[in-house]
């Protein structure tokens, strides 16, 4: 692992760039971990419903008078004329806004959100010009969430793909039931941060609340600060070359490479007790928790 360059890793098959990077390909009742995809499955990546927009058609909605049920429903009545770029003028700190978008969109909201913002979505491209509420992104499949300011709880919930970017800090439970993607976030994080988490990454340039990683399955979680405490079944780990090309291409993608590089992130993984806890005796489960 140690020395290998970024063309040593574009070398390697996909199966053995997978095991380098730590993705496991165990059975567990009929279903692999490891899912390889096509890219050239073309038809695999949009909805046969999704509207056909064009990204440079641009259109402006003020939402001050509007209910979140009426900015939803307009923003899709504007994807199905063509428009594939919409700016949402003074949402208010709405809740609900911009959820289950399953198509491919540029969706730019100037200000503050609600709680369970743009969640359930698939392909759009969200950037949020100012904070957000509880559970923003829960169950997001595949695009990009940026907010330039703060994020409340549960960031990120149940997130199966795509990027989740927070440039300020975040509330507990960030990533919790985590399923897959990346979450970035430039600040802290509060408690109980990767909760039962399953697969995915996970980056905070700053500190971690207590018990991070608590019950995690699997996956990979990067603190660039202090960690308060590890949660049940967490462990440090080796952070790899590989782990370090990766945070330095995702971080600098977002402009949020620490100016001091990141040889200083702590990686944590799963410790890999719980995984058989069904068949362990109580007396062993009582030294696992």
């Amino acid at each position: 692992m140690a020395g290998m360059s970024d063309v040593d890793l574009q070398a390697m098959s996909q199966e053995e760039r997978a095991k380098t990077l730590g993705m496991t390909t165990e059975q567990l009742t009929g279903r692999s971990l490891f899912v390889e995809f096509d890219a050239d499955a073309e038809e695999r990546f949009t909805y046969p419903w999704a509207a056909d927009v064009d990204y440079n058609k641009r259109f402006e909605l003020d939402t001050d008078e509007l209910s979140s049920t009426q900015v939803n429903a307009k923003m899709r009545a504007l994807m199905e004329e063509g428009y594939g770029t919409i700016v949402i003028k003074n949402p208010r700190g709405k809740h609900g806004l911009g959820v289950g978008i399953l198509s491919r969109l540029n969706l730019i909201y100037e200000g503050s959100l609600g709680y369970f913002a743009v969640g359930l979505i698939d392909g759009p491209n969200v950037r949020i010009n100012g904070r957000v509420g509880w559970s923003c992104a829960e169950n997001m499949m595949a695009g990009t969430v940026i907010i330039e300011k703060n994020a409340g709880s549960t960031f990120g919930a149940a997130i199966r793909g795509g990027d989740l970017v927070c440039r300020g800090s975040v509330g507990s439970r960030t990533g919790i039931d985590m399923k897959g993607g990346t979450i970035i976030v430039g600040g802290d994080t509060g408690a109980l941060s990767g909760f039962m988490m399953q697969r995915g990454r996970m980056i905070v340039c700053g500190n971690a609340g207590k018990n991070l990683g608590d019950s995690m399955y699997d996956g990979n979680i990067f603190i660039g600060g202090e960690i308060k405490s590890l949660g049940v079944d967490a462990v440090t780990a080796e952070l790899t070359d590989i782990d370090k090309s990766w945070l330095r291409r995702k971080l600098s993608l977002y402009e949020m490479l620490p100016e001091k590089g990141v040889d200083h992130f702590t990686k944590v993984v799963a410790g890999k007790q719980l995984w058989n806890y069904d068949n362990l005796e109580p007396s062993e489960k009582k030294i696992i928790l």
